[in-house]
């Protein structure tokens, strides 16, 4: 079974920015020849945000690292997953509505127990 990176998104617009990540992450595929290597879930509304889930394989990420070298080096936060959520983030900020992503397990794992 494939190690993914799973990532909580909450957005104004489903739409738009499902098919922002839909298509960042299909054009790494085509960069690290990967394929069929990120899913995105449904959406759920609740007070007015779209809450959804996109699940990423760990190894397309290390292709990515690898490819950027020293760029991916340079990217904020503290290891891969960290430095992948900036650098998603980075590819699809301008291009679509609010939204957040954050790293599903931090989340489920809060100090605060709130999720």
């Amino acid at each position: 079974m494939q190690e993914r990176i799973n990532i909580n998104v909450s957005a104004v617009d489903y739409d738009k920015t499902s098919k922002q990540i839909t298509s960042t992450l299909s054009l790494l595929e085509e960069m690290v020849h990967g394929e069929d290597e990120f899913v995105i879930t449904d959406s759920e509304f609740a007070f007015g945000w779209h809450f959804f889930v996109v699940s990423v394989n760990r190894e397309v990420v290390n292709k990515l690292a690898v490819q950027m070298g020293d760029d991916f080096s340079r990217l904020k936060g503290k290891g891969v997953d960290k430095k992948f959520l900036t650098w998603l983030t980075q590819k699809i900020e301008n291009k679509t509505p609010r939204f957040k992503l954050a790293i599903k397990e931090e989340m489920e794992s809060s100090k605060y127990g709130i999720f």
